[in-house]
């Protein structure tokens, strides 16, 4: 399992989905609608967010809810570039570019969640708590052999 969420490969392929997304609605048409293009870009930048958010949570269950989330937000980035193209704001070769990398990214999130629910790793806060659970046992198991080796002398 990687480290950090900037060495999962769907985090770094949703990284340049955002660049995308930002170089196509700074275009001359495009930028005129302040809305969709603000709207547009907010989505990209959920992408990559949220893979990043669940990854910092420490635990696989929010980690797949936040893909979840990453997934439908790259949908809405494809559906708005439906627009973009329907009103003449994207040139066709832009819209099946970004629409393929969208596909692209919703489906390595798609496989990571199916990783992740086969998965029998928890994530960090389990494994933390299984630590502290584990030495708070051992610690009673000491404590417990001291108690059974005095009653023994007695």
């Amino acid at each position: 399992m990687p480290r950090s969420f900037e060495e999962l490969d769907v985090w770094q392929k949703s990284l340049q989905l955002v660049k995308e997304v930002y170089r196509l609605s700074s275009s001359d048409k495009f930028i005129k609608d302040y809305s969709l293009a603000d709207k547009i870009s907010r989505a990209a930048v959920s992408v990559m967010s949220n893979i990043a958010e669940g990854f910092e949570r420490g635990s696989n269950t929010e980690f797949i809810q936040f893909l979840y989330i990453s997934k439908g937000s790259c949908g809405e980035v494809r559906s708005q570039i439906y627009i973009a193209r329907e009103l003449g704001y994207l040139p066709d070769k832009d819209f099946q570019s970004c629409a393929a990398m969208c596909r692209e990214v919703s489906a390595q999130l798609s496989g990571f969640i199916s990783y992740l629910k086969g998965s029998n790793l928890k994530g960090e806060k389990f494994r933390t708590a299984y630590k502290s659970r584990a030495e708070e046992m051992e610690e009673f198991l000491k404590e417990f052999k001291n108690q059974n080796s005095k009653f023994k002398k007695d």
